[in-house]
């Protein structure tokens, strides 16, 4: 074996981000032999954090990941679901945080593509685009113009790819000064018996890349993902991947023709750590070993080293196994289709990866030794301290009118049309509830059924209790997808926190997979992929802990959904779960504390997964059996904001007429778990609330339908134009100054 001799120093050891324990191993796994700078290159960026998951393996392995509907969970580019007809969901939700900061067109642009070739990688078109997006204060002079980077990233990549963009979610906060979150989400379709797996089987078959040319943009992206920012974090731009969204939509359509033919044995997409992690996560997965040759491989540039060739993360870029003798057919495709395509190596049964540049030997790696002895670190952790009150007697209650129109024109409660405007919503034409609603809906082409999509995460929560915040993450998920009438079949997740080395934010890590754990055992929504993303800190300054869940659900029946606008005068408003009392509410954590009293305090509202299950199902019964006509669920705010929101989406006022709730700020405003809010008929109200009274659940009518404003009976009351003018001009305005 002959190799590169370039002597390898401790701070190359150091600037790959290897600890020396984690050195010591690799000299173990090299026989004592030093590695050249392209192989510690490659144990750099399969070791890193954002490849290896090695502080969150241990705990990702208590989630739930199995149903009978599962048909594969998480270790594959994407999570597959039985959605019945013979058709599976495929699903993913990824990061891309640290390079949206950095360059945030490209970083959010990257982002989407590369969470769209994780979808497509398996066999399905996508169908569907989401984000869940956080910012830094809005007074931070950075904030506006991450906004606008990110959500024209968006839009500029799904848009011109033509693949909807349908929901997400935008917050802000000031812990997210220095580093901002964009979790990007994909849902695709494909037929049950053409999914396709990324192991790597069958010495002798050839390795071939197709795709875009490789350059010189994203190397160490990976590693740079893995590591907390500082103040020369500006300086990191070559890490941040370029992206050509016209390229990705032809390989689309390449890769979904190549899949209607028996030629593919295994595909892959390209992804962190670009050919290294492809290669090396095809071959461990499927027990062999490869020779490639980097002559082969396109390049954009003429002087690209191995080193430069092995970790760049250019997008558009796909690798795949084929069946021998087959290469030219895939090669026709994707010359009709003007990409790229190489063959670029061949599958052996060594178990190594040996890499040829220039008819020499450059590097010479154990596959399996090296995958499977990535670290996994048990670091220690502290549970963060529980919160004595709910922080509801912490204030005075002043005019809830006047609180209301503060929250509903505030940035977090804010219309987001701003943002989904600029987003293509409606292309593939199958899109049926447009976002800003609790979920969208989009048809399963060519039929009566479709899928409901959301994401969710409230992050306060999940600071002050991670276990409940964990807990309360997947029960909204849950909640948004039951009130449109979907039943929920699963999750994907993308948790985002800061440093893992530090315990109590490892803490954070641990109470809220837990509290994801439990929920999605009593909902029954098992995980089937997901993302972690760590190191989310500047100068020591952590993010709030974000632990975003993305989710789908199934409608059998488009014609049994409902959305959340009020529908006619006259109806009734039904309140259904929750405490049976219209005097108290839950404050702590809320909204109405922190932004009109500038109050972060007490517990979050507890999460009762049992009852949240019972009145979900019941809720969704009613939707299905046609008996309601409108559905929110509530979260933010509490009952006069979902209330508010209705009658927006509706443009029709709502009258409260419950006994003693004028002067119950905790009722109006109070963030009580396990909620909904439902219309019916004047004359079939006192049948619902029976029904579901019987069932174990409460439910009161609280309000009527009508008029122009929001208010309550005899009380105060404030107009239906005015909160519009409010909620929709929150976000032009800032946006704009």
């Amino acid at each position: 074996m002959t190799l590169p001799n370039a002597p390898i120093t401790k701070e190359d050891v150091t600037a790959h981000g290897l600890t020396e324990k984690e050195y010591e191993r690799v000299l173990e796994i090299l026989d004592g032999r030093k590695p050249n700078l392209i192989e510690l290159g490659i144990f750099s960026v399969m070791w890193s954090e954002h490849c290896s998951y090695k502080s969150s393996k241990k705990w990702l392995k208590t989630l739930p990941t199995e149903a009978p509907w599962v048909i594969c969970g998480p270790g594959e580019n994407a999570g597959v679901v039985d959605i019945g007809d013979g058709l599976a969901a495929i699903f993913k939700m990824e990061s891309h945080n640290h390079p949206s900061f950095i360059e945030p067109f490209q970083g959010a642009a990257t982002g989407v593509g590369g969470i769209l070739r994780d979808v497509f990688t398996m066999g399905a078109r996508p169908i569907a685009n989401l984000n869940a997006l956080r910012f830094g204060d809005i007074n931070h002079p950075k904030t506006k113009h991450l906004v606008a980077g990110v959500v024209s990233g968006i839009g500029g990549y799904g848009n011109c790819v033509g693949v909807p963009t349908v929901g997400g979610e935008v917050n802000f906060h000031s812990a997210y000064n220095g580093n901002i979150l964009v979790n990007a989400m994909t849902v695709g379709l494909a037929q049950q018996d053409r999914i396709f797996y990324s192991a790597a089987s069958g010495p002798g078959n050839p390795v071939i890349y197709v795709g875009s040319k490789t350059g010189k943009d994203g190397i160490h992206g990976a590693t740079m993902a893995s590591a907390e920012f500082d103040e020369d974090s500006e300086e990191k731009r070559p890490t941040v991947q370029v992206g050509d969204p016209f390229t990705e939509k032809l390989l689309i359509e390449a890769c979904l023709e190549l899949m209607a033919t028996d030629t593919i044995v295994a595909i892959q997409d390209m992804g962190a750590a670009g050919l290294t992690c492809s290669t090396f996560e095809m071959c461990s997965k499927g027990g062999t070993g490869i020779e490639m040759n980097l002559n082969a491989v396109p390049i954009r540039e003429a002087d690209m080293t191995p080193y430069e060739i092995m970790l760049s993360e250019s997008q558009e870029r796909m690798l795949m196994v084929l069946e021998p003798g087959k290469e030219h057919i895939a090669q026709a495709i994707f010359e009709k289709w003007e990409l790229d395509f190489a063959v670029v190596g061949t599958l052996t049964d060594t178990g190594r990866m040996v890499l040829l540049k220039d008819g020499k030997e450059v590097a010479d790696l154990p596959i399996d030794p090296l995958a499977e002895a990535s670290p996994e670190y048990d670091r220690p952790w502290v549970k963060t301290p529980k919160a004595d009150v709910k922080a509801s007697d912490c204030v005075t209650h002043g005019d809830w009118t006047e609180s209301l129109k503060k929250l509903i024109g505030a940035p977090d409660l804010a219309s987001r049309r701003w943002v989904w405007e600029q987003y293509d919503h409606m292309v593939m034409g199958d899109t049926v509830q447009r976002p800003g609603g609790d979920a969208a809906v989009v048809r399963i082409h060519d039929s009566e059924r479709g899928l409901a999509i959301t994401t969710d995460c409230t992050p306060r929560y999940v600071k002050a209790d991670p276990f409940e915040g964990g807990k309360q993450a997947v029960a909204e998920t849950w909640r948004n997808l039951t009130a449109t009438g979907a039943l929920p079949l699963a999750i994907t997740d993308n948790l985002n926190f800061g440093n893992p080395e530090k315990p109590q934010i490892m803490g954070q890590l641990v109470g809220a997979i837990k509290g994801i754990g439990e929920a999605c055992i009593a909902l029954n929504t098992p995980v089937v992929s997901g993302n972690v993303s760590l190191y989310n800190e500047t100068d020591g300054e952590p993010i709030l802990p974000t632990p975003t869940i993305g989710a789908i659900g199934i409608i059998n029946n488009l014609d049994q959904t409902t959305t959340v606008g009020f529908k006619a005068d006259g109806n009734a408003v039904i309140l259904i779960g929750g405490a049976d009392t219209v005097t108290d509410g839950w404050l702590g954590q809320s909204l109405y504390l922190r932004d009109l009293h500038g109050i972060e305090d007490g517990s979050p509202p507890p999460v009762d997964l049992a009852q949240e299950r019972v009145t979900g199902d019941a809720v969704r019964k009613l939707i299905t059996a046609g008996k309601v006509n409108a559905c929110h669920d509530l979260a933010d705010g509490g009952v006069i904001v979902a209330l508010a929101e209705m009658a927006l989406s509706g443009d029709i006022g709502v009258t409260i007429d419950t006994e003693g709730s004028d002067a119950s700020a905790p009722w109006l405003f109070g963030e009580d778990q396990g909620r909904y809010v439902v219309t019916c008929g004047a004359d079939e109200a006192g049948k619902i609330v029976q029904a579901i009274n019987d069932a174990g659940i409460t439910a009161r009518q609280i309000a009527t339908t009508g008029g122009d404003q929001v208010g309550v009976a005899g009380g105060a009351s404030v107009s239906v134009k005015e909160l519009r003018d409010l909620h929709e001009g929150w976000f032009p305005s800032y946006m704009a100054t």
